[in-house]
């Protein structure tokens, strides 16, 4: 099953490609994964310690149960029900808003989406050339002592990553990245397995546990607010793939049904994230305490084995590489689609010529996807070199878009899709739940905003 050809979808209202719908529970599971464990694993240590013993864990769990209601409500939302063309797939949260909320909402929500898919992709850019430079520092720190003036720069290496995605590119869609998936979860699980490792070895070396039950003191009620908030956008980045869940759920073989198999994997990658994120946040602070650093593998809390740190941020760099593709490639493919809508006979968008390289299979290429791909990628390299702030960024990236897309249009959808009453249980309940977590978003944002401005301004 799964292996037959889907025609153009089953409305004339979404017009696709024939796709292949060959996807199933682990596929999935890896895809979110590889989404999901990311560049905010390694900030949730110095997050942890910014909120505390309670507030920090208490913070990751509470982030983690309204990812969890969000995904379920927004699995639900792949189908739509159309009084005239029956049952149309949702391929992406814009196809969805549009069916249940309206073309107005929908350009609110693109907006949102592809601000918040671009900023993922600039911020990993930011990650991975950090983990390069942690590379560099930790030889030299092994070579010339843990006070050697180790100095590298950032932009060569956020260039370099660029020309690799650049390659990457050529990857047609969604559809041909399972393999990448499950590489960059695999890495994933390993940097986040030694940042663990390493945190439980120095809480052992120590023979304590360090930390507070308020986290970090500051020099003043202001600064420390600020700081709380700037932790609460890291945590709210380190969660959500609202984004890109209903792409993966379009990915799956049917039967057994879509949403099904969805809520399956999100509930079995959010346990496992959650687990990996507690483990990694809880243990960074117990082991460096007030001193926590920002990034758990790259900000040096540990040294030694250097040839360990070395491994654990090369793989950081190869999930980047995936992670990049995964957040990307809904922006080729809606880019993609709109052109073709829009020039319907340009050669320079539609058309496709055969390419045979040495020692590699043939595959096809299209100019305006170089071209465009290329420009994307380009333009991102540009932003990150410009504000290189790891944590702020993050927060800022979280804080924007965690309550807009992974509450608001969830929630709205599943009162149009279940047909809630207004001011029934059920309506007043899921309408509190987004209230908070739209105050919770808006502090977070505040906090980080003030971060990057002081960062700039230092």
């Amino acid at each position: 099953m799964g292996e037959e050809e889907i025609p153009d979808d089953s409305s004339p209202l979404i017009q696709h490609h024939p796709i292949r719908r060959t996807g199933n529970l682990q596929k999935a599971v890896a895809h979110i994964i590889t989404g999901v464990i990311g560049a905010g694993v390694l900030s949730l240590a110095w997050s942890v310690a910014q909120l505390g013993w309670i507030g920090g864990p208490l913070m990751i769990l509470v982030f983690a149960g309204t990812t969890f209601v969000s995904a379920n409500l927004l699995s639900d939302c792949y189908t739509f029900s159309h009084p005239q063309h029956g049952n149309i797939r949702c391929s992406s949260l814009m196809d969805a808003v549009h069916f249940y909320q309206g073309e107005t909402k929908k350009k609110v929500c693109g907006v949102l989406v592809h601000a918040s898919l671009y900023g993922t992709t600039t911020a990993y850019i930011i990650t991975s050339a950090t983990s390069i430079r942690a590379i560099l520092k930790s030889n030299c720190y092994h070579k010339e002592g843990h006070q050697a003036p180790c100095k590298y720069g950032d932009t060569e290496y956020m260039l370099l990553f660029g020309l690799v995605q650049i390659i990457m590119s050529f990857i047609p869609d969604l559809h041909n990245m399972a393999w990448v998936s499950v590489v960059a979860a695999i890495m994933s699980f390993a940097y986040s397995s030694i940042g663990l490792g390493l945190g439980i070895k120095t809480v052992i070396e120590n023979g304590r546990i360090m930390g507070s039950l308020t986290g970090v003191p500051a020099a003043n009620i202001s600064d420390k607010l600020w700081l709380i908030f700037q932790a609460i956008g890291d945590v709210a980045f380190a969660y959500p793939y609202s984004v890109i869940l209903l792409e993966i759920e379009d990915t799956l073989e049917s039967p057994p049904p879509e949403n099904k198999t969805m809520k399956k994997a999100s509930m079995i990658a959010i346990l496992i994230t959650t687990f990996f994120y507690l483990c990694c946040g809880c243990f960074g602070y117990a082991a460096f305490g007030n001193q926590t650093p920002g990034n758990l593998l790259t900000g040096f809390g540990f040294y030694e084995p250097y040839w360990l740190i070395d491994f654990a941020n090369a793989c950081i760099v190869l999930h980047l590489v995936g992670g990049y593709q995964i957040f990307c490639q809904p922006i080729y493919g809606a880019v993609d689609r709109w052109c073709s809508k829009r020039y319907p006979n340009s050669g320079f968008v539609n058309n496709f010529y055969q390419m045979k390289l040495p020692w590699l299979p043939a595959f096809r290429i299209n100019l305006f996807r170089i071209c465009f791909r290329t420009a994307y990628v380009i333009s991102t390299t540009g932003l990150a070199i410009l504000f290189p702030y790891f944590n702020q960024v993050l927060g800022v990236l979280g804080a924007l878009g965690f309550w807009p897309l992974a509450i608001y249009f969830p929630v709205e959808m599943y009162f149009v899709q279940r047909k809630i009453e207004a001011w029934s249980r059920k309506w007043i309940v899921l309408r509190t739940f987004s209230f908070i977590c739209f105050l919770v978003s808006l502090l977070g944002l505040i906090g980080s905003l003030e971060g990057i401005i002081s960062e700039k301004l230092s």
